[in-house]
């Protein structure tokens, strides 16, 4: 089972990245054929400074390749460094159907959030598209926001087959209904988009602050409080088991506690959790060139499945060579 998913370099890794993503990218590369890239041409919709995207780029490698993400077991490549989904990329243009990208709700959400519409946002489910099927890949972990679009992929696929043969495979979205929405400090969905993050590898005085702005309630220190409309407790169960989180509970319910100590301790979970990897982060932020070859390497695999199928492509559409 080909598995091939990406985390956007539109800034530093979040709670939300981490819990949303990446914590099942490193389960999957366990037992599946796991393909993951940092989309940065994706980037490019909505970031336009050269120096901050090559930066978010390589500090996207160093916070996954720290979390776990192993080059051995996992085709690790920045989408760049395959410049054969720019060609599928145009091709598939020619098989789809200008209604069905009108009809896409990520290019009316984000402008409707006063992103400014261009060509690259509109065709932006032809690119994913293009990233999904160089690779054959069969599944597609998405969040809910992004099912419909590996539902256009399978439909330009669809299109590109009846009229070529059978040259793609057909990915399916694989969504995870048990994973809760993280919130961000305002207790919308964590976002880098919103300004309501926390970025996994913060120092633990920039953590501390920023765990301090989690948006609480007015209960007073005295009184029961309750846990499962609190941001900070839906934060902090992501880290514990279901005992943990009973006797976090408990403690919400039965008084005498103030946010400002629930606040405390959600910090010295978020320190504690990734302390294992902070390590590790260090050493890769001080061997960028260790982290250029790793990605090397990862786009070389990639391309040994990429050429045969661009190959193919253009045999179908009559590219000459």
């Amino acid at each position: 089972m080909r598995t091939l998913t990406g985390i956007q370099p539109s800034g530093a890794l979040h709670l939300g990245n981490y819990f949303g993503a990446i914590k099942q990218m490193l389960d999957l590369q366990q037992n599946d054929e796991l393909f993951l890239f940092i989309p940065n041409l994706h980037a490019l919709t909505t970031l336009k400074d050269a120096k901050t995207l090559r930066e978010n780029t390589i500090d996207a490698a160093a916070t996954l390749l720290s979390l776990g993400i192993d080059p051995d077991k996992t085709t690790f490549w920045v989408q760049s460094d395959v410049k054969e989904v720019l060609e599928l990329y145009w091709i598939l243009s020619a098989y789809t159907p200008m209604g069905l990208l009108e009809r896409a709700h990520g290019y009316k959400d984000k402008v409707a959030k006063g992103i400014a519409p261009n060509h690259a946002l509109f065709s932006y489910p032809v690119l994913m598209a293009a990233d999904i099927l160089l690779y054959s890949a069969n599944r597609v972990p998405v969040g809910k926001d992004q099912i419909q679009h590996v539902e256009i992929t399978r439909d330009i696929a669809i299109k590109f087959n009846n009229d070529h043969g059978d040259i793609f495979t057909l990915p399916e979205a694989k969504t995870d209904e048990n994973l809760a929405t993280v919130p961000g400090l305002d207790g919308a969905k964590m976002s880098k988009s919103y300004g309501n993050t926390i970025d996994i590898f913060l120092s633990e005085k920039e953590l501390k602050n920023r765990v301090g702005k989690i948006v609480t309630d007015s209960t007073p220190v005295e009184e029961p409080k309750d846990p499962y409309t609190c941001n900070v407790f839906a934060l902090a169960k992501l880290f514990l088991d279901k005992n943990a989180q009973n006797e976090l509970a408990n403690r919400y319910q039965k008084g005498g506690e103030g946010h400002g100590h629930f606040k405390a301790y959600l910090k010295e979970l978020i320190w504690d959790y990734f302390a294992p990897h902070r390590e590790k982060k260090a050493y890769y932020d001080a061997h960028h060139g260790e982290i250029i070859d790793i990605l090397r390497e990862g786009a070389y695999k990639a391309r040994e499945i990429a050429l045969p199928m661009i190959d193919k492509i253009r045999q179908s559409v009559g590219i000459y060579r």
